[in-house]
Protein backbone atom coordinates (compact mmCIF):
# COMPACT_ATOMS: atom_id res chain seq x y z
CA UNK A 1 0.00 0.00 0.00
CA UNK A 2 3.13 2.53 0.57
CA UNK A 3 4.40 1.96 -2.54
CA UNK A 4 0.89 2.40 -4.07
CA UNK A 5 0.83 5.73 -2.48
CA UNK A 6 4.27 6.60 -3.95
CA UNK A 7 4.42 4.87 -7.33
CA UNK A 8 2.34 7.40 -9.16
CA UNK A 9 4.81 10.32 -7.94
CA UNK A 10 7.50 8.62 -8.55
CA UNK A 11 6.76 7.24 -12.03
CA UNK A 12 5.95 11.07 -13.11
CA UNK A 13 8.95 12.54 -11.53
CA UNK A 14 11.70 10.52 -12.83
CA UNK A 15 9.91 8.54 -15.82
CA UNK A 16 7.91 5.08 -16.12
CA UNK A 17 11.60 3.59 -16.42
CA UNK A 18 13.20 5.37 -13.32
CA UNK A 19 10.24 4.13 -11.48
CA UNK A 20 10.63 0.81 -12.29
CA UNK A 21 14.54 1.03 -11.64
CA UNK A 22 13.89 2.28 -8.20
CA UNK A 23 11.73 -0.50 -7.66
CA UNK A 24 13.74 -3.18 -9.30
CA UNK A 25 16.95 -2.11 -6.65
CA UNK A 26 14.37 -1.90 -3.58
CA UNK A 27 13.34 -5.57 -4.49
CA UNK A 28 16.94 -7.04 -5.00
CA UNK A 29 17.28 -5.34 -1.23
CA UNK A 30 14.70 -6.72 0.40
CA UNK A 31 15.15 -10.45 -1.55
CA UNK A 32 18.59 -10.45 -0.33
CA UNK A 33 17.91 -8.83 3.35
CA UNK A 34 15.44 -12.43 3.39
CA UNK A 35 18.26 -14.64 2.11
CA UNK A 36 20.89 -13.39 4.49
CA UNK A 37 18.20 -12.97 7.50
CA UNK A 38 19.25 -14.58 10.92
CA UNK A 39 15.84 -13.34 12.78
CA UNK A 40 12.39 -11.95 12.32
CA UNK A 41 13.61 -8.23 11.95
CA UNK A 42 15.51 -8.56 8.50
CA UNK A 43 12.18 -11.14 7.33
CA UNK A 44 10.35 -8.38 7.68
CA UNK A 45 12.19 -5.21 6.10
CA UNK A 46 13.17 -7.73 3.30
CA UNK A 47 9.22 -7.93 2.66
CA UNK A 48 8.28 -4.80 3.84
CA UNK A 49 11.01 -3.62 0.69
CA UNK A 50 9.62 -6.37 -1.68
CA UNK A 51 6.06 -5.67 -0.72
CA UNK A 52 7.25 -1.74 -1.71
CA UNK A 53 8.77 -2.40 -4.59
CA UNK A 54 5.45 -4.99 -5.73
CA UNK A 55 3.42 -1.83 -5.19
CA UNK A 56 5.15 0.45 -7.38
CA UNK A 57 5.43 -2.39 -10.17
CA UNK A 58 1.57 -3.06 -10.33
CA UNK A 59 1.10 0.83 -10.99
CA UNK A 60 3.97 1.58 -13.46
CA UNK A 61 4.47 -1.48 -15.66
CA UNK A 62 0.96 -1.09 -16.76
CA UNK A 63 0.39 2.54 -17.60
CA UNK A 64 4.29 2.23 -19.00
CA UNK A 65 2.89 -0.27 -21.54
CA UNK A 66 -0.24 1.81 -22.24
CA UNK A 67 1.60 3.88 -23.29
CA UNK A 68 3.99 2.62 -25.33
CA UNK A 69 1.43 0.48 -27.05
CA UNK A 70 -0.34 0.99 -30.33
CA UNK A 71 -3.98 1.43 -30.09
CA UNK A 72 -4.87 -2.08 -31.67
CA UNK A 73 -2.36 -3.95 -29.60
CA UNK A 74 -2.76 -1.98 -26.09
CA UNK A 75 -5.15 -4.83 -24.57
CA UNK A 76 -3.22 -7.40 -25.24
CA UNK A 77 0.07 -5.98 -24.71
CA UNK A 78 -1.27 -4.84 -20.90
CA UNK A 79 -2.84 -7.77 -20.10
CA UNK A 80 0.48 -9.99 -20.62
CA UNK A 81 1.54 -8.36 -17.24
CA UNK A 82 -0.98 -10.30 -15.51
CA UNK A 83 0.25 -13.42 -17.68
CA UNK A 84 3.48 -12.97 -17.14
CA UNK A 85 2.34 -12.56 -13.19
CA UNK A 86 1.01 -15.47 -12.97
CA UNK A 87 3.68 -17.67 -14.56
CA UNK A 88 5.76 -16.26 -11.97
CA UNK A 89 3.98 -17.09 -9.14
CA UNK A 90 3.07 -21.00 -10.87
CA UNK A 91 6.60 -20.95 -11.30
CA UNK A 92 7.52 -20.59 -7.96
CA UNK A 93 4.48 -22.61 -5.90
CA UNK A 94 6.22 -25.43 -8.15
CA UNK A 95 9.91 -24.57 -7.49
CA UNK A 96 9.05 -24.11 -3.56
CA UNK A 97 7.65 -28.25 -3.66
CA UNK A 98 12.27 -28.64 -3.90
CA UNK A 99 14.02 -25.39 -2.76
CA UNK A 100 13.96 -24.26 0.97
CA UNK A 101 12.78 -20.46 1.44
CA UNK A 102 15.89 -18.90 1.19
CA UNK A 103 16.96 -20.65 -1.91
CA UNK A 104 13.44 -19.05 -3.46
CA UNK A 105 14.64 -15.59 -2.33
CA UNK A 106 17.26 -15.86 -4.01
CA UNK A 107 15.95 -16.67 -7.22
CA UNK A 108 13.83 -13.73 -7.18
CA UNK A 109 16.71 -11.88 -7.56
CA UNK A 110 16.78 -13.34 -10.45
CA UNK A 111 13.61 -11.25 -12.32
CA UNK A 112 14.47 -7.85 -11.02
CA UNK A 113 18.41 -8.47 -11.99
CA UNK A 114 17.13 -8.74 -15.66
CA UNK A 115 14.57 -6.07 -15.48
CA UNK A 116 17.53 -3.90 -14.46
CA UNK A 117 19.61 -5.02 -17.67
CA UNK A 118 16.75 -4.69 -20.13
CA UNK A 119 15.74 -1.30 -18.98
CA UNK A 120 18.93 -0.05 -20.84
CA UNK A 121 17.64 -1.85 -23.98
CA UNK A 122 14.02 -0.11 -24.14
CA UNK A 123 12.89 3.49 -25.07
CA UNK A 124 11.17 5.91 -22.67
CA UNK A 125 7.53 6.53 -22.24
CA UNK A 126 6.81 8.97 -25.29
CA UNK A 127 3.99 10.50 -23.57
CA UNK A 128 6.27 11.28 -20.37
CA UNK A 129 8.74 12.86 -22.65
CA UNK A 130 6.09 14.98 -24.05
CA UNK A 131 5.10 15.85 -20.72
CA UNK A 132 7.92 16.71 -19.20
CA UNK A 133 9.22 19.23 -22.77
CA UNK A 134 11.82 16.78 -24.27
CA UNK A 135 10.48 16.74 -27.48
CA UNK A 136 13.27 15.31 -29.99
CA UNK A 137 13.47 12.24 -27.11
CA UNK A 138 9.65 12.22 -27.91
CA UNK A 139 9.90 11.72 -31.37
CA UNK A 140 13.12 9.43 -31.37
CA UNK A 141 11.61 7.03 -28.65
CA UNK A 142 7.89 7.27 -30.50
CA UNK A 143 9.95 6.26 -33.96
CA UNK A 144 12.23 3.26 -32.09
CA UNK A 145 8.76 2.04 -30.49
CA UNK A 146 6.78 1.77 -34.43
CA UNK A 147 9.65 1.07 -36.09
CA UNK A 148 12.20 2.93 -38.07
CA UNK A 149 10.39 3.14 -41.78
CA UNK A 150 6.74 4.30 -39.87
CA UNK A 151 4.99 7.21 -40.24
CA UNK A 152 4.58 8.82 -36.80
CA UNK A 153 3.59 12.16 -37.82
CA UNK A 154 -0.42 11.97 -36.99
CA UNK A 155 0.75 9.97 -34.02
CA UNK A 156 2.98 12.31 -32.46
CA UNK A 157 0.75 15.10 -33.41
CA UNK A 158 -2.44 13.89 -31.35
CA UNK A 159 -0.01 13.30 -28.34
CA UNK A 160 1.54 16.82 -28.81
CA UNK A 161 -1.50 18.20 -28.77
CA UNK A 162 -3.27 16.90 -26.52
CA UNK A 163 -0.50 17.21 -23.84
CA UNK A 164 -0.63 20.49 -24.65
CA UNK A 165 -4.34 21.30 -23.58
CA UNK A 166 -3.54 19.00 -21.01
CA UNK A 167 -0.80 21.34 -19.10
CA UNK A 168 -2.49 24.49 -19.58
CA UNK A 169 -4.51 22.87 -16.83
CA UNK A 170 -2.88 23.56 -13.18
CA UNK A 171 -1.04 20.46 -11.54
CA UNK A 172 -3.11 18.13 -9.95
CA UNK A 173 -3.31 17.02 -6.57
CA UNK A 174 -5.41 13.94 -4.81
CA UNK A 175 -8.19 16.30 -4.24
CA UNK A 176 -8.43 16.99 -7.42
CA UNK A 177 -9.55 13.55 -8.31
CA UNK A 178 -12.51 15.02 -7.04
CA UNK A 179 -13.83 17.31 -9.30
CA UNK A 180 -16.64 16.58 -11.81
CA UNK A 181 -14.60 16.72 -14.94
CA UNK A 182 -12.47 13.41 -13.72
CA UNK A 183 -14.87 11.74 -11.39
CA UNK A 184 -16.36 9.51 -13.91
CA UNK A 185 -12.20 8.18 -14.33
CA UNK A 186 -12.00 7.89 -10.58
CA UNK A 187 -15.21 6.25 -10.32
CA UNK A 188 -14.13 3.65 -13.10
CA UNK A 189 -10.68 2.69 -11.20
CA UNK A 190 -11.82 2.81 -7.99
CA UNK A 191 -14.95 0.67 -8.90
CA UNK A 192 -12.96 -1.82 -10.81
CA UNK A 193 -10.66 -2.09 -7.85
CA UNK A 194 -12.78 -2.79 -5.06
CA UNK A 195 -15.06 -5.59 -7.52
CA UNK A 196 -11.35 -6.97 -8.19
CA UNK A 197 -10.21 -8.09 -4.82
CA UNK A 198 -13.36 -7.58 -2.05
CA UNK A 199 -14.72 -10.67 -4.75
CA UNK A 200 -12.90 -12.99 -3.23
CA UNK A 201 -9.76 -13.52 -5.25
CA UNK A 202 -7.23 -13.17 -2.22
CA UNK A 203 -8.98 -15.68 -0.01
CA UNK A 204 -9.47 -18.23 -2.47
CA UNK A 205 -6.05 -17.84 -4.10
CA UNK A 206 -3.87 -17.74 -0.60
CA UNK A 207 -5.82 -19.84 1.27
CA UNK A 208 -6.82 -22.42 -1.54
CA UNK A 209 -5.10 -25.30 -0.06
CA UNK A 210 -6.79 -25.06 2.92
CA UNK A 211 -10.16 -24.55 1.06
CA UNK A 212 -9.01 -27.88 -0.62
CA UNK A 213 -8.00 -29.85 2.74
CA UNK A 214 -11.61 -28.64 4.56
CA UNK A 215 -13.64 -30.00 1.93
CA UNK A 216 -11.31 -33.45 1.64
CA UNK A 217 -9.37 -32.93 -1.52
CA UNK A 218 -5.66 -33.25 -2.19
CA UNK A 219 -4.40 -29.47 -1.52
CA UNK A 220 -1.26 -30.30 -3.99
CA UNK A 221 -3.91 -31.42 -6.99
CA UNK A 222 -6.16 -29.16 -6.15
CA UNK A 223 -3.62 -25.91 -5.70
CA UNK A 224 -1.66 -27.73 -9.02
CA UNK A 225 -4.60 -27.74 -10.97
CA UNK A 226 -5.61 -24.40 -10.11
CA UNK A 227 -1.94 -22.80 -10.97
CA UNK A 228 -2.51 -25.02 -14.58
CA UNK A 229 -5.51 -23.09 -15.14
CA UNK A 230 -4.57 -19.54 -14.15
CA UNK A 231 -1.95 -19.86 -16.93
CA UNK A 232 -3.92 -21.09 -19.42
CA UNK A 233 -7.04 -18.72 -19.41
CA UNK A 234 -4.88 -15.59 -18.56
CA UNK A 235 -3.25 -16.25 -21.92
CA UNK A 236 -7.12 -16.65 -23.30
CA UNK A 237 -7.62 -13.15 -21.89
CA UNK A 238 -4.78 -11.71 -23.85
CA UNK A 239 -5.70 -13.03 -27.27
CA UNK A 240 -9.35 -12.05 -26.90
CA UNK A 241 -9.51 -8.25 -24.98
CA UNK A 242 -8.38 -5.94 -27.91
CA UNK A 243 -10.98 -8.52 -30.08
CA UNK A 244 -13.89 -9.10 -27.82
CA UNK A 245 -13.49 -5.62 -25.73
CA UNK A 246 -13.13 -4.88 -22.33
CA UNK A 247 -16.48 -4.66 -20.90
CA UNK A 248 -17.91 -7.83 -22.20
CA UNK A 249 -14.40 -9.77 -20.53
CA UNK A 250 -15.55 -7.98 -17.35
CA UNK A 251 -19.31 -9.22 -17.72
CA UNK A 252 -18.33 -12.84 -18.60
CA UNK A 253 -15.51 -12.84 -15.54
CA UNK A 254 -18.25 -11.34 -12.86
CA UNK A 255 -20.77 -13.85 -13.68
CA UNK A 256 -18.41 -16.54 -13.69
CA UNK A 257 -17.18 -15.49 -10.57
CA UNK A 258 -20.87 -15.04 -9.03
CA UNK A 259 -20.88 -18.89 -10.11
CA UNK A 260 -17.74 -19.78 -8.75
CA UNK A 261 -18.89 -18.42 -5.13
CA UNK A 262 -22.57 -20.03 -5.17
CA UNK A 263 -20.76 -23.72 -6.06
CA UNK A 264 -18.32 -23.07 -3.27
CA UNK A 265 -21.02 -21.79 -0.72
CA UNK A 266 -22.93 -25.09 -1.54
CA UNK A 267 -20.18 -27.59 -0.98
CA UNK A 268 -19.90 -25.66 2.67
CA UNK A 269 -23.31 -25.72 3.04
CA UNK A 270 -23.75 -29.49 2.43
CA UNK A 271 -20.52 -30.22 4.80
CA UNK A 272 -21.73 -27.86 7.41
CA UNK A 273 -25.02 -29.69 7.81
CA UNK A 274 -23.53 -33.06 6.94
CA UNK A 275 -25.77 -33.74 3.70
CA UNK A 276 -24.61 -35.53 0.29
CA UNK A 277 -21.34 -35.44 1.31
CA UNK A 278 -20.05 -37.17 -1.05
CA UNK A 279 -20.55 -34.22 -3.50
CA UNK A 280 -18.83 -31.60 -1.77
CA UNK A 281 -15.21 -32.05 -2.61
CA UNK A 282 -16.37 -32.29 -6.41
CA UNK A 283 -18.38 -29.62 -5.74
CA UNK A 284 -15.22 -27.48 -4.45
CA UNK A 285 -13.21 -28.11 -7.32
CA UNK A 286 -15.87 -27.18 -9.52
CA UNK A 287 -16.24 -23.66 -7.70
CA UNK A 288 -12.45 -22.87 -6.79
CA UNK A 289 -11.65 -23.94 -10.58
CA UNK A 290 -14.71 -21.99 -12.09
CA UNK A 291 -13.77 -18.88 -10.23
CA UNK A 292 -9.92 -18.79 -10.58
CA UNK A 293 -11.31 -19.36 -14.64
CA UNK A 294 -13.17 -16.67 -14.51
CA UNK A 295 -11.08 -14.62 -12.83
CA UNK A 296 -8.02 -14.99 -15.04
CA UNK A 297 -10.37 -14.37 -18.46
CA UNK A 298 -11.02 -10.62 -17.44
CA UNK A 299 -11.32 -9.50 -13.86
CA UNK A 300 -7.54 -9.91 -13.04
CA UNK A 301 -6.27 -8.21 -16.09
CA UNK A 302 -8.51 -5.94 -17.25
CA UNK A 303 -8.93 -3.92 -13.97
CA UNK A 304 -5.58 -2.62 -14.72
CA UNK A 305 -5.84 -2.40 -18.57
CA UNK A 306 -8.50 0.32 -17.90
CA UNK A 307 -6.52 2.14 -14.84
CA UNK A 308 -4.31 2.30 -17.64
CA UNK A 309 -6.23 3.77 -20.19
CA UNK A 310 -9.02 6.31 -18.03
CA UNK A 311 -6.75 8.95 -16.46
CA UNK A 312 -5.59 11.97 -18.80
CA UNK A 313 -1.51 12.01 -18.55
CA UNK A 314 -1.76 15.37 -16.40
CA UNK A 315 -3.98 13.48 -13.26
CA UNK A 316 -2.52 10.46 -13.94
CA UNK A 317 -0.03 9.60 -11.35
CA UNK A 318 -2.77 10.61 -8.17
CA UNK A 319 -4.96 9.11 -10.12
CA UNK A 320 -3.24 5.63 -10.58
CA UNK A 321 -1.66 5.72 -6.67
CA UNK A 322 -5.68 5.55 -5.74
CA UNK A 323 -6.51 2.97 -7.48
CA UNK A 324 -3.11 0.62 -6.82
CA UNK A 325 -3.95 2.14 -3.32
CA UNK A 326 -7.34 0.83 -3.60
CA UNK A 327 -6.38 -2.53 -4.59
CA UNK A 328 -3.72 -3.43 -2.36
CA UNK A 329 -6.02 -2.36 0.81
CA UNK A 330 -8.08 -4.31 -0.16
CA UNK A 331 -6.15 -7.11 -0.70
CA UNK A 332 -5.06 -7.33 2.34
CA UNK A 333 -8.47 -6.77 3.98
CA UNK A 334 -9.68 -9.63 2.16
CA UNK A 335 -6.90 -11.68 2.87
CA UNK A 336 -7.12 -10.78 6.96
CA UNK A 337 -10.51 -11.30 7.52
CA UNK A 338 -11.00 -14.36 5.69
CA UNK A 339 -10.02 -16.69 8.62
CA UNK A 340 -12.65 -15.14 10.45
CA UNK A 341 -15.01 -14.97 8.17
CA UNK A 342 -14.74 -18.32 7.74
CA UNK A 343 -15.10 -19.58 11.45
CA UNK A 344 -17.99 -17.26 11.18
CA UNK A 345 -19.81 -18.98 8.43
CA UNK A 346 -17.75 -20.88 5.82
CA UNK A 347 -21.05 -21.17 3.47
CA UNK A 348 -21.83 -17.09 4.42
CA UNK A 349 -18.36 -16.31 3.44
CA UNK A 350 -19.09 -17.07 -0.01
CA UNK A 351 -21.96 -15.86 -0.09
CA UNK A 352 -20.56 -12.10 1.13
CA UNK A 353 -18.05 -12.70 -2.06
CA UNK A 354 -21.36 -13.45 -4.11
CA UNK A 355 -22.87 -10.22 -3.22
CA UNK A 356 -19.87 -8.08 -4.10
CA UNK A 357 -20.36 -10.10 -7.44
CA UNK A 358 -23.19 -9.54 -8.66
CA UNK A 359 -23.13 -5.74 -7.36
CA UNK A 360 -19.49 -5.45 -9.59
CA UNK A 361 -21.75 -7.09 -13.17
CA UNK A 362 -24.16 -3.86 -12.04
CA UNK A 363 -21.22 -1.66 -12.11
CA UNK A 364 -19.97 -3.23 -15.46
CA UNK A 365 -23.29 -2.61 -16.70
CA UNK A 366 -24.22 0.66 -16.21
CA UNK A 367 -21.01 2.71 -15.48
CA UNK A 368 -17.80 1.53 -17.35
CA UNK A 369 -17.40 2.34 -20.80
CA UNK A 370 -15.90 0.41 -23.90
CA UNK A 371 -12.42 1.55 -24.76
CA UNK A 372 -11.37 -1.32 -27.97
CA UNK A 373 -9.83 0.54 -30.89
CA UNK A 374 -9.12 4.06 -29.39
CA UNK A 375 -6.30 6.03 -28.38
CA UNK A 376 -5.64 7.08 -24.85
CA UNK A 377 -6.08 10.65 -26.20
CA UNK A 378 -9.64 9.67 -27.70
CA UNK A 379 -10.97 7.54 -24.37
CA UNK A 380 -9.37 10.24 -22.03
CA UNK A 381 -11.38 13.12 -24.03
CA UNK A 382 -14.50 11.65 -24.11
CA UNK A 383 -14.58 10.61 -20.51
CA UNK A 384 -13.25 14.23 -18.63
CA UNK A 385 -14.88 16.41 -19.99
Amino acid sequence: MIGAITSGPIADFIGRKGAMRVSSFVCIAGWLAIYFSEGALSLDLGRLATGYGMGIFSYVVPVFTAEIAPKELRGALTSANQLLIVIGASTFFIIGTVATWRTLALVGVIPCAVLLLGLFLIPESPRWLAKIGKHEEFEAALQKLRGKDADISQEATEIQEYIETLERLPKARLLDLFQKRYLHSVTIGVGLMVIQQFGGINAIAFYAANIFQTAGLSPSTGTISYALLQVVVTFFNIIMIDRAGRKPLLLFAATGLLLGCLLLAAAFFLKTYGLALESVPALTLAGVLVYIGSFSSGMGATPWVLMSEIFPINIKGVGGSLTTLVNWFGAWAISYTFNFLETWSSYGTFLLYAAVNILGIVFITTVVPETKGRTLEEIQATMNM
